[in-house]
């Protein structure tokens, strides 16, 4: 059995082929491609804005010309995440799905159902015949992921309805009316390779195999990340051995919790047990704190090769010592919606980049505009202390919640009428691109669900099979109670 073998077979079908096309966020020609070749497959007009997001209309349905337009937007690209394990090349290879038991997932990699299923989902609304109802739009957005660079240069053009279906939330039952914005920092110190010296042990320090996950609806779940432990690790090494540090990397997408990483260290031969020793106590002492949640943490520590060079003590230092006191995590609770989130920051990556650079990303989020740039200033503060240069880019505004909105009470009633209880209607700690639609189409009126995701922007990510079939009967539900609205 595959996943075209389930229902609602048309949004599957749509699922499976949107699979089989590389999209990692940066690199959308091979999707955007498709989604043209689709459009022109259903005898559908289309269009291509300047940053290459893409727009398949639908007209009105005879006789329901004078109804509501409807928007149902997703974004292209996926986060691309895999298992240390994997040699998954996500520029050029299909997600391989396996269905397990009332779960969709895949193999070793991110699934792709964040956005994927929600593209699927518009794109099976606007060439269902059976919809009758008036004029639809399916928008794909590029570069959601990595901030939200289509929807930040959308224009009123590609945006044409009174309604807005944003199909990126991953609860089933739940119905999202805002969310939080987001900044991501980015720090860089310059570096000078010196000589390995002469006489020096190398050893690999890893730590691999951590949970992740999403760094605004899971930075609340305990999950430990990486770039802080290989930060906490070095720091303590520190303290009671001297080293010269060969190669740093942790962490990858900003918006990812950090699963991965590793450091490459010198030290005396005469260091060699106490280093053994420290190690071990740090692996007991992280694998105490995250037990509950890191149940696969991997943590090794194995001898390599010397190499000619290394990066210069001063730097290195000043480099372990910022991401060291770096803040990460939960930094503060809203006080008007119980349980969320209300600012949080991920520290995600340290790389080493071409150019003798040292570069450390971080992404701030918050309900809260001035508390999110609280956290940024707080960053560049720490980083320009220990020399490095400090950045912001990707920034986007929040959405704030409307209570009184039409789409929201008529979804409502919708699910209401198709399951028997009202929906959860909530606010998120993840981004979204409603806010930034409001800036340029301020008369819209939108939403946004999808069905149940889980661990998303990690390997582990999965989907429920039912939810879908919920998601996609509530989507025609909403479209029909529309096209009947007066």
């Amino acid at each position: 059995m595959t996943i075209t073998d389930l229902k609602p077979s048309r949004v599957w079908q749509i699922f499976h082929e949107i699979t089989q096309v590389p999209r990692p966020s940066g690199n959308l020609d091979k999707i955007r491609n498709w989604l043209v070749s689709f459009a022109q497959k259903h005898g559908l007009e289309y269009k291509i804005d300047q940053v290459g997001n893409v727009a398949i209309f639908r007209p009105a349905a005879p006789g329901f010309e004078n109804a509501k337009k409807v928007v149902l937007q997703g974004h292209m690209d996926m986060v691309a995440e895999k298992a240390s394990n994997s040699n998954h090349d996500f520029n050029n290879d299909p997600i391989q799905t396996i269905i397990d038991g009332e779960w969709v997932r895949a193999n070793n990699t991110t699934l792709g159902a964040d956005d994927g299923l929600g593209l699927a989902i518009a794109l099976a609304a606007i060439t269902d015949p059976d919809i009758k109802c008036g004029a639809l739009e399916a928008l794909a957005t590029v570069d959601e992921e990595t901030g939200l660079t289509g929807a930040s240069n959308i224009k009123p053009d590609m945006l044409q309805g009174d309604y807005l279906l944003n199909l990126d939330s991953e609860d089933d039952g739940v119905i999202t009316i805002g969310c939080a914005g987001g900044l991501v920092s980015i720090a860089t110190f310059d570096y000078k390779p010196t000589p390995a010296q002469a006489g020096l042990i190398f050893f690999e320090l890893s730590l691999l195999s951590l949970h992740g996950g999403h760094s605004g609806t899971d930075i609340n779940c305990g999950y430990a990340s990486a770039t802080k432990l290989i930060a906490r690790l070095l720091w303590t090494i520190k303290q009671d051995i001297p080293f010269q540090l060969a190669c740093i990397d942790s962490g990858n997408l900003h918006n990812a919790i950090s699963r991965d990483a590793k450091a490459v260290i010198g030290i005396n031969p005469a260091d060699k047990e106490k280093l053994a020793v420290i190690f071990n106590r740090f692996v007991a002492e992280i694998q105490n704190e995250y037990r509950h949640t890191e149940k696969n943490m991997d943590c090794r520590c194995v001898s390599v090769d010397a190499p000619e060079t290394v990066i210069d003590c001063d730097t290195a230092s000043r480099l372990i010592d910022a991401v060291f006191v770096a803040p990460h995590g939960v930094y503060s609770m809203s006080l008007e919606m119980e349980g969320l989130v209300e600012t949080s920051t991920n520290l995600a990556s340290v790389k080493m980049r071409p150019g003798n650079k040292l570069v450390i990303e971080g992404f701030h989020r918050s309900a809260v505009e001035s508390r999110k740039m609280e956290l940024a200033n707080q960053m560049e503060t720490i980083f320009r202390l220990a020399g490095a240069s400090v950045t912001n880019e990707g920034g986007y505004q929040g959405w704030e919640p409307d209570t009184n909105s039409r789409i929201l009470n008529i979804a409502i009633d919708c699910w209401n009428n198709l399951y028997g209880v009202k929906p959860k209607v909530e606010a998120i700690h993840a981004g979204l691109e409603c806010g930034l639609f409001l800036k340029v189409c301020p008369h819209m009126d939108m939403i946004s669900y999808g069905p149940t995701l889980k661990d998303v922007h990690s390997p582990q990510e999965r989907c429920h099979i039912p939810a879908v079939q919920k998601g996609w009967d509530f989507t025609v539900a909403i479209l029909n109670a529309v096209a009947q609205e007066k």
